[in-house]
């Protein structure tokens, strides 16, 4: 029932749905304390709703915006919270005492004063956000870009001035309580001086020196700065902040380019979202703005998702465009008859040219190049990881989609089945359940067979933490405990004074990378990884979610693998362990295989998931595995070959495929020139 009820009011957990009833409740309560007339009991209710209403903010809760939605917005709150406070007065016999007229005044006022805060700090971000927002770009030896205003007046700035009433409030119940009006005056007082300071702060920064350059002196430095660093390879996506994995997976190969690379996002969420890097990094929300950078000296684009934003730089000639992608699998996004858009399509191996020809989606074979997946070197191939004799599964299902296919995803079908023979299985073996982050972001049946299933491992976790078997060496555990303390604060550390930046503008003038601490905090968190798994009991189940421990990571540690058709297959493929695909569309094992290169190397499970003893008995024992052969030809086929490294089929494609921009552009030179004469 509480399930039901979170998922219907948009909460995110039993607390943000006890705060919600309690404001909720909250109201009515204080209309009755008020008409008894009650000052303790009102006070106890505006203490909830205060509070309530307090945690829902500070948790970001959809339900504030939905109540905004349906006119309850938080300044409606506070406004009927003050209305009742009058109420009180009056049914308190004070509605001719000086206490009432000034509180009326007061209130007045103070809501005088919300239209001049609102437009000052509406005026402050909208002068400070840059219409280019940039990472390791220097622009600030180029125009100057003031500090960002302290960051106590800005943050939740509706929310701190609206609750400056409360001295007010407090002041008249103690005045009701006890007759002395001198409480009631002085809350006054407090509340309409504060809020006037909060007006006065803010205004000088709307004005002079405390605000960044306009869009044409921003764009004109950025400019420069590009015809200084001549950019040549240009990784471009667009995209929301759920897929800032799409571009994050490209970053470490983009480091590794021996042209020099750039990296041109659209969103600002996506920036604030982008894993720390030491390539130069420019977002353009606007097209107009974008179509106008000075990019003459890029020859290459590199494109990690197919979305409508991508015209914007389609449209330039003088580089050519490819379609990387951000994944390899035989999902119908691969082979999206966008593609042929680009000039060239990039694929890991021979699966991905195949994949055209057969879809016959209008992509040219000459136009395909096979270039490996640089992104899979972390992955380590053949090695156990550190399960003590327990074998680990790892369970890594996609997502719901864009649609209802039943194929999509094991979650809704096949996941409870999965998880519940997997830790019961004997002999034992330990459960890693590490979803797709999209995960119920579109389905609600989804979210519910996650939540589920994640109720299902952590019970199992719950269960196993007495058995004696899975205990581990509390003393190894206990210091891997404290070494993941000792990284995380050090990481704090390293984040804080580089990374906690006032606001856009702030960001990009101080966002040069330190390499560094760069240095330091990607070993840091190889450390980090190492500690993590040391930290708890050799066969304990884990959910794991968030961006740490990567996939990679889960790859690592794992003995085999269950998950659905997505390029998470792919990419354990490059392990050659063990692994089991899931048809959750019943297709049966034969046309499965046929649909989906990746799974034929694959145990083929079925919904009811009866097949895993097949997996785990190859797991347990390399003798019992008769699919290791072919899982060592599909590897090839789908990843391409060993040698050369993956990264340097990549750099030799990028040159080849820079040679033809540079051609092309040579014959349209030679063309114009011809044209003249």
């Amino acid at each position: 029932m509480i399930s039901t009820a979170i998922r219907v009011a948009r909460v995110g957990s039993p607390a943000e749905l006890a705060a919600a009833v309690l404001m909720m409740l909250g109201f009515p309560c204080l209309m009755v304390a008020a008409l008894v007339p009650s000052v303790p009991a009102f006070a106890v209710a505006a203490a909830v709703t205060y509070l309530a209403d307090h945690y829902l903010h500070h948790r970001g809760s959809y339900l504030i915006n939905r109540l905004g939605k349906v006119r309850a917005g938080v300044s409606i709150r506070f406004l009927v919270r003050e209305l009742l406070v009058l109420l009180l007065l009056a049914r308190a016999d004070l509605s001719r005492s000086m206490i009432f007229y000034a509180a009326i005044a007061c209130f007045i006022a103070f809501y005088g004063f919300q239209a001049p805060h609102g437009a000052l700090t509406t005026l402050i971000r909208n002068r400070r956000r840059m219409p280019v927002a940039t990472r390791n770009v220097d622009l600030a030896s180029r125009i100057p870009i003031p500090n960002a205003p302290p960051r106590f007046l800005l943050e939740r700035s509706t929310e701190k001035m609206l609750h400056l009433d409360l001295a007010a409030i407090t002041g008249i119940l103690i005045t009701v309580e006890t007759g002395s009006t001198v409480y009631g005056m002085t809350g006054v007082g407090i509340t309409l001086g504060l809020a006037f300071l909060y007006v006065v702060a803010l205004a000088p920064f709307v004005r002079g020196r405390r605000i960044p350059p306009d869009a044409e002196t921003v764009l004109a430095a950025t400019d420069a700065w590009l015809r200084e660093y001549r950019p040549q390879t240009l990784l471009y996506f667009s995209g929301s902040k759920d897929s800032a994995y799409q571009v994050n997976m490209w970053l470490e190969t983009m480091e590794q380019l021996e042209t020099r690379p750039l990296i041109v996002l659209r969103e600002r969420v996506i920036l604030h979202s982008l894993a720390p890097t030491t390539v130069p990094v420019i977002c353009v929300p606007g097209g107009i703005h974008l179509m106008n950078l000075d990019l003459r000296t890029v020859r290459v684009a590199l494109y990690a998702a197919n979305v409508g934003k991508n015209i914007h730089l389609l449209r330039v000639p003088t580089m050519k465009h490819v379609f990387i992608g951000h994944g390899d699998s035989d999902k119908i996004a691969s082979v999206n008859p966008f593609s042929k858009a680009y000039d060239e399509v990039w694929v890991a191996g021979r699966a991905g040219r195949d994949r055209y020809a057969i879809a016959d989606v209008g992509v040219r074979d000459e136009d395909i190049v096979e270039v490996g997946r640089p992104q899979l070197a972390p992955i380590e191939s053949g090695v156990r990881g550190p399960s003590g004799g327990v074998p680990t599964i790892l369970y890594a299902p996609t997502w719901e989609g864009w649609d209802d296919d039943p194929g999509n995803t094991s979650l809704l079908l096949a996941g409870e089945n999965i998880v519940r023979a997997l830790v019961s299985a004997e002999p034992p073996v330990r459960v890693l359940y590490k979803p797709h982050p999209f995960t119920g972001t579109r389905s609600d049946e989804a979210k519910a067979a996650h939540e589920r299933i994640t109720a299902l491992v952590e019970a199992a976790a719950v269960e196993r933490a007495s058995d004696p078997r899975f205990l581990g060496d509390g003393d190894e555990q206990a210091g891997a405990k404290a070494d993941l303390a000792r990284i995380e604060a050090r990481l704090a550390e390293l984040a804080g004074p580089g990374g906690e930046k006032g606001d856009e503008a702030e960001a990009t003038r101080d966002g040069v990378v330190d390499l560094e601490r760069h240095e330091e905090t990607a070993k840091l968190r190889t450390e980090w990884n190492d500690a993590y798994w040391r930290s708890f009991g050799a066969g304990e189940h884990r959910v794991i979610t968030g961006a740490e421990p990567r996939l990679y990571d889960c790859f690592n540690v794992s003995d085999g693998m269950v998950s659905d058709i997505s390029s998470v297959v792919s990419d354990f493929i490059a392990s050659g362990k063990p692994y089991a695909v899931t048809d959750s569309a019943e297709l049966g094992a034969e046309e499965f295989k046929r649909q989906n290169t990746a799974v034929r190397a694959a145990v083929i499970l079925t919904n009811s998931a009866e097949e895993l003893g097949q997996l785990l008995d190859a797991v347990r024992d390399p003798a019992a595995d008769p699919l290791a052969g072919e899982r060592a030809e599909l590897k090839r086929y789908l990843l391409g070959p060993d040698e050369p490294p993956s990264i340097e089929q990549f750099n030799t494609a990028t040159a080849d495929l820079a040679v033809k921009a540079e051609t092309r552009n040579a014959g349209q030179k030679r063309q114009a020139a011809t044209a003249r004469t």
